[in-house]
């Protein structure tokens, strides 16, 4: 793609951001400003409701994340920084003591001698973080067309391009642009219901597979990733590789501010309940959502935004541009539990660590938080009722005891 004049650049950078309020604050400032450190009195009492399960793991997979970025990379924790080796230490120095799952009270002492504790102000500074949950959705699936499996999963399309703005100035560091080349020009991507419905990625697309249920192809998106079991007996791994750029727009809510479906009652199997019973809205409230996912085949899956693999109930999903990508986290929320029928029966207070190891087109801010909950039914009835408040901190190793590991 040959870029003739910066100005129609800048001109489209500000279309797809919202204008020049993209400009009032650079990341830096915003990460400064979304963690605030507290004092050892104020900090939260630490605990595990899953008994440590599947941490040691999670850790793991964002070591190897952070052995792959160079060693002095700043990483904003409010007002501090600190550099990749001293993540890295912070993460092992924690790992060692939590192989011994201590008791609460030992831990609890180990966090207050060791640890730095930084909350989120979370939305409009209450310190309230809602907190969603996300899974691995398994859906059915062919390499043929057929009338059975009608619907596309497309890979990267060779007219789609990713423009990286910081190239052109400094004052554009961390922002990009999707588009397509047109008479000289980039435009938009096309949007959801010119994909679907005008066949514009004819010849420039490859499908990945067909999909035998449009409504699963549509979450698949909303979630990222996911398995794709095949009519030949394979099953294949597929993950988000790119998107069309265009704002993500909830259909949940679309489908609450039209009296569709009461707030209160909001699911994911709520949706998929309306969109069953009335076919004939599908077009209008998919197409509501402009943004299309473009996905590649991965040998193991989920991945996250870190390239590393995503634990169930650990990873969590958090704006990338505020919060430190890899660090250890601590939340305070709500977890479903369910009857043998499948159904929820009763919301329980939780509090548990957590990686920042994901990232998603709907969270954003100091306010929003994605939990990953695996896959298979308790994932997907959890993840898609999980809309509770809570409370979000992240924790690093106090600067003077890095220094006598290190």
């Amino acid at each position: 793609m040959i870029i003739r004049n910066i100005n129609c650049f800048v001109i489209i950078f500000v279309l797809f951001v919202g204008g020049c309020a993209a400009f009032k604050k650079e990341p830096s400032d915003i990460r400064k400003a979304a963690l605030t450190r507290i004092s050892s009195s104020q900090y939260p009492v630490f605990t595990d409701d899953m008994l440590y399960d599947g941490l040691e793991y999670s850790i793991y997979k964002s070591i190897s994340y952070l052995k792959r970025v160079p060693s002095d990379r700043s990483f904003i924790f409010g007002k501090d920084s600190f550099t990749t080796d001293h993540l890295i230490r912070s993460l092992q120095y924690f790992l060692a003591y939590i192989q011994a799952k201590p008791s609460k009270h030992d831990l609890n002492k180990f966090i207050r001698s060791n640890f730095l504790v930084y909350r989120s102000i979370g939305s409009n500074g209450s310190g309230k973080v809602l907190f969603t949950g996300y899974y691995e959705p398994l859906l059915e699936g062919s390499l043929r067309q057929s009338d059975e499996f009608r619907f596309p999963l497309y890979a990267w399309p060779d007219d789609l391009g990713v423009i990286d703005l910081s190239l052109f100035s400094p004052e554009f560091s961390g922002k990009k642009i999707i588009g397509r080349w047109f008479k000289n020009t980039v435009v938009p991507y096309y949007e959801r219901r010119e994909i679907e419905h005008e066949s514009c990625l004819e010849g420039k697309a490859e499908p990945i597979a067909w999909i035998k249920d449009r409504v699963d192809l549509f979450f698949l998106q909303i979630q990222g990733s996911g398995k794709i079991y095949l009519n030949n007996g394979k099953t294949i791994n597929v993950h988000y590789h790119t998107s069309n750029g265009r704002s993500y727009k909830s259909v949940g809510k679309y489908l609450i501010e039209k009296d569709k479906i009461p707030r209160s009652e909001m699911s994911m199997q709520k949706i998929r309940a309306y969109l069953r019973d009335n076919p004939e809205e599908l077009d209008t409230i998919l197409h509501y959502n402009p943004s299309y996912v473009f996905f590649k085949i991965e040998d193991d899956g989920p991945l996250g935004c870190l390239s590393v693999k995503l634990t169930p109930g650990r990873s969590i999903a958090l704006d990338r541009k505020v919060f430190p990508k890899a660090a250890l986290a601590f939340i305070e929320t709500k977890k479903p539990l369910i009857d043998g029928a499948g159904k929820i029966h009763i919301w329980k207070d939780y509090k548990r660590f957590v990686l920042n190891q994901d990232t998603g087109g709907a969270i954003r801010g100091p306010g929003r938080g994605d939990i990953f909950f695996g896959n298979g039914k308790y994932a997907e009835i959890g993840a898609g009722h999980m809309q509770h408040s809570g409370k979000l901190y992240f924790l690093v190793l106090k600067p003077e005891i890095s220094r006598v590991v290190e």
